[in-house]
């Protein structure tokens, strides 16, 4: 432990354009990767644990790929834990079983066996991720996703290297501990001890300046940053001193660029960046690149910041170590944790490009409208139990007051296989149970007991769907970072306060609405989504913040098989794991 506690282990990135990935190819290109999911001893914060990792790497590797390529990954589980993973935001067009939510798209992956996700990048391009989707594994086992594109990017300025800057977090103790006894009494998780950048903290934290992330950069160099959020509970905002972003991709859409001093990104989400080195350093050559928690939840959170530091190549051969910093040191450009209007207004800045070669599709008319609260809930506590929510109940969340529970068996395999004897229905309902004032209600004594089941909503290939996700001030008004799996969708609209039907859709942007994902549900407010229900399978919709997964906050969707084999879903692969 010594020796650790005294090392240095910065992760010091000097990056070169990657010639060999970014070159055109002429025909579809199968990339292959193997996933061994171990158990390895990480030390952060001077405390050292086994951690669950795919290749013994923290984060874990890296997937790059080319549009159009096919992409095979093995996955073979090394512990006795079962696990999954989720290529978190490729659209799996006709490939739901590659798509891997546990007791979703697949039973999941038992120890000492393998699976092998195959699938196939089609018109997307950018930056995603890879995460597990079995309980809180997430929290270590996630990594970046890499598309290339087959044209040049759609900015003329010259780009020296393209940097990776992954969010995560780190706990001392076991996470799985953490959910367990979440579950087991209701009330709310022990949050994390740090949030890291690329697996390391910095400098703000005990014991943790040799865990520092420095990006060594040219003065005068234009470099595409590459952010991704895969925190387990926590938005976050992101800024480097000094230096201005220009915003040109979310999710892996490109957008109109943008400049701004700061960029906030939920669980889940990506934003590509462009910084350029244009500033005079001090005789450090550094400026501090940070990141802290947007926070709208009443819930105890991680209320720290975790630091890295952009460096200016010098002619010198210095040591580089991380300089010592004070703990009331003000970042310059990033906002104040609770600075709702700072997020608000990054949120409104966002457009799709929509150009002739990448245009924005969003559907015009729409066949279905589903209104859903998404909501957190207060449970009575059962008769003989303990329970350590608020007012000694437990806490819940829900859709449409529908707390969802995943079945023991895949709900692809039973949807195609037609079985009869599923534990789940296809009733789930298109609107509130009960219409109230979502947003203004009092937040404990107007709190409804949620119903739990696992209601499923199905619709015909090619529906143009909306869904109206409906915030409430049940427990608080919060941000739901909410992540639709199987499809791309457009964000038409938001605000405040409760969806007015009769009023709002006439405000909808149908012009050039940003392109996601993953949409943070304003808080104590709505968002409007609408999607081209043309990718045949079973599809998950749920808050990103685990801990609201874990309560609940989803639900399921089926989009049925179309005509032909082009719009039906693939046969299962052989190595399909059983239940």
């Amino acid at each position: 432990m010594e020796g650790l506690c005294h090392h240095y282990r910065f992760l010091i990135v000097t990056l070169v354009v990657l010639s060999g990935l970014r070159q055109s190819y002429s025909s579809t290109t199968t990339r292959q990767f193997e996933f061994n999911i171990e158990w390895k001893k990480v030390t952060r914060l001077c405390h050292t644990k086994p951690l669950l990792t795919v290749n013994g790497e923290y984060p874990g590797p890296t997937i790059a790929v080319h549009e159009g390529d096919n992409v095979e990954v093995k996955v073979t589980n090394r512990v006795s834990m079962n696990t999954t993973i989720h290529w978190h935001g490729i659209r799996q067009l006709r490939s739901a079983w590659a798509d891997g939510p546990a007791y979703i798209t697949q039973c999941p992956i038992r120890g000492g066996q393998s699976y092998t996700y195959n699938f196939t990048v089609i018109d997307q391009r950018g930056t995603l991720l890879w995460h597990a989707h079995y309980g809180w594994q997430r929290a270590s086992l996630y990594g970046a996703f890499i598309i290339y594109p087959r044209m040049p990017y759609p900015f003329s300025v010259p780009i020296q290297s393209e940097v990776p800057i992954i969010f995560g977090e780190w706990w001392n103790g076991d996470v799985d501990a953490v959910e367990n006894e979440m579950m087991l009494y209701g009330g709310g998780p022990n949050s994390s001890d740090a949030y890291t950048i690329n697996g390391l903290p910095g400098p703000l934290y005990p014991c943790s300046k040799k865990d520092t992330f420095i990006q060594t950069v040219e003065r005068g160099k234009t470099y595409l940053f590459r952010i991704i959020n895969a925190a387990l509970n926590d938005e976050l905002f992101f800024a480097i001193a000094n230096h201005t972003l220009t915003v040109v991709e979310a999710d892996a859409v490109y957008t109109k660029p943008f400049t701004t001093r700061a960029i906030m990104v939920a669980p889940g989400q990506t934003t590509n960046v462009l910084v350029t080195a244009n500033q005079v350093p001090d005789s450090s050559g550094m400026f501090v690149m940070a990141a802290k928690p947007y926070v709208t939840a009443v819930f105890p959170f991680d209320n720290s910041t975790t630091a890295g530091f952009l460096k200016y190549k010098s002619t010198s051969t210095e040591k580089i170590e991380a300089p010592t910093l004070p703990t009331n040191l003000a970042f310059h450009n990033l906002p104040e944790m609770k600075d709702t209007v700072y997020a608000t207004t990054f949120s409104k800045m966002l457009r799709s490009l929509a150009s002739p070669e990448y245009p924005c599709n969003v559907p015009k008319k729409i066949d279905k409208r589903v209104i859903t609260t998404v909501s957190l809930n207060l449970q009575d506590c059962p008769a003989n139990k303990t329970c350590k929510g608020a007012l000694d109940k437990r806490f819940f969340a829900s859709m449409n007051n529908q707390s969802f529970v995943r079945p023991f068996k895949s709900v692809l395999e039973s949807h195609y296989k037609n079985l009869t004897n599923v534990e789940y229905s296809t009733d789930f309902p298109e609107k509130p149970p009960t219409a109230f004032d979502y947003t203004g209600i009092d937040p404990l004594t107007g709190n409804m007991n949620t119903e739990f089941g696992t209601k499923l909503l199905v619709v015909p290939y090619g529906t143009n769907m909306e869904i109206v996700l409906q915030g409430t001030s049940f427990l608080n008004r919060e941000n739901h970072p909410i992540h639709v799996h199987g499809h791309n969708f457009f964000v038409v609209g938001s605000g405040f306060g409760n969806f007015d039907v009769a009023k709002d859709p006439a405000k909808y942007n149908l012009v050039d609405p940003p392109e996601r994902n993953t949409v943070p549900v304003p808080t104590g407010g709505w968002a409007a989504i609408r999607i081209k229900a043309d990718n045949p399978g079973v599809w998950f919709i749920h808050c990103h913040l685990e801990e609201h997964t874990s309560w609940g906050l989803a639900m399921v969707f089926i989009v049925k098989n179309g005509v032909g084999q082009s719009q039906s879903l693939l046969p299962p692969p052989k190595d399909l794991p059983l239940c």
